[in-house]
């Protein structure tokens, strides 16, 4: 896990007046340190032996200071739960389409994409949401058995 991330994001809800409770801290080390864009759910059961008294709904909430302050974003990929992705840079996700696995990759000359939409429409581009879906390594080795 990544120390200066977490001070970071730490600071920044300092600085917006947010109190750091033992639950806010433990939420935010969780989606700094595996990064494996869970929903509330999956953070819930993660840290529910160490919080016993914490429940789903403190988790959402706190998910919903940590989209309002700019540290995380909700992902929603139209089934029923929304995944959230700590963010520390634009990049993009690739999903796969039998476990559900999300990893995020950069590719510098998707950036282009705005401007050539920009100026092929008219439009002004306030951003862009890029998903690509295939099928992990994991998942395709488990077919070839």
């Amino acid at each position: 896990m990544s120390e200066l991330h977490l001070t970071e994001a730490l600071d920044t809800l300092k600085q917006a007046g947010i109190r750091i409770t033992p639950q806010r801290h433990a939420i935010l080390e969780y989606m700094i340190q595996f990064m494996s864009h869970p929903t509330a759910d999956e953070i819930y059961k993660a840290l529910e032996d160490k919080f016993p008294n914490m429940s789903v709904a403190t988790v959402y909430n706190n998910l919903r200071v940590f989209k309002d302050a700019g540290l995380i974003k909700e992902l929603n990929y139209g089934d029923a739960s929304s995944r959230f992705d700590f963010v520390t840079h634009d990049h993009y996700h690739i999903m796969c389409e039998d476990c559900g696995k999300i990893v995020d990759f950069q590719y510098p000359g998707l950036d282009e994409i705005e401007h050539c939409a920009s100026q092929v429409t008219g439009f002004q581009v306030n951003s862009h949401r890029l998903e690509l879906y295939g099928t992990c390594a994991t998942c395709l080795a488990a077919k070839q058995k």
